[in-house]
C-alpha cells in the first residue's frame, strides 16, 4: 500500500483546511487508517482514525469537536476537515494504514501497530 497525503499549506487561526490521502492497492478498503502529526522538535502524535468502513472513529482529545476524519472506499482515499484550527496545530500530518487483524481498534493511538506511511503535508496556522 502506497499513501500520498495532501491538502495541506497555510491558514490563519480559525480557519479550515482539508487533507486527503489518497492510497494504492486493492485492500485499501479493508484496512484501518489514521492521520498523526508531528511539530517541530516535538514527537509524533497521534490525531485520528477510522475503521475499515467508515462506521467507527476515534479522535485525540486536543481535535475532538474540530476535526472530522471520513473515507470514500471507492476512491480509495481518506480525509481530515479540520475546521478551528489553532496556532498549536501547526505541524506535518502523516496518514497510515494497516490491516488491524486482530488488534481492537483502540489501540491504533500507536503509530508503531501501522504497517504503511504517507509522506506528510505541512499544516501551517498563522495566530
Amino acid at each position: 500500500v502506497q499513501l500520498q497525503a495532501s491538502g495541506g499549506g497555510l491558514v490563519q487561526a480559525g480557519g479550515s483546511l482539508r487533507l486527503s490521502c489518497a492510497a494504492s492497492g486493492r485492500t485499501f478498503s479493508s484496512y484501518l487508517m489514521g492521520w498523526f502529526r508531528q511539530a517541530p522538535g516535538k514527537e509524533r502524535e497521534f490525531v485520528s482514525h477510522i475503521s475499515w468502513n467508515g462506521g467507527s472513529t476515534y479522535y485525540a482529545d486536543s481535535v475532538k469537536g474540530r476535526f472530522s476524519i471520513s473515507r470514500d472506499n471507492a476512491k480509495n482515499t481518506i480525509y481530515l476537515q479540520m475546521d478551528s484550527l489553532k496556532a498549536e496545530d501547526t505541524a506535518v500530518y502523516y496518514c497510515a494504514a494497516d490491516p488491524q487483524g486482530s488488534n481492537p481498534q483502540a489501540m491504533f493511538v500507536m503509530g508503531p501497530l501501522y504497517a504503511y506511511w504517507g509522506q506528510g503535508t505541512q499544516v501551517t496556522v498563522s495566530s
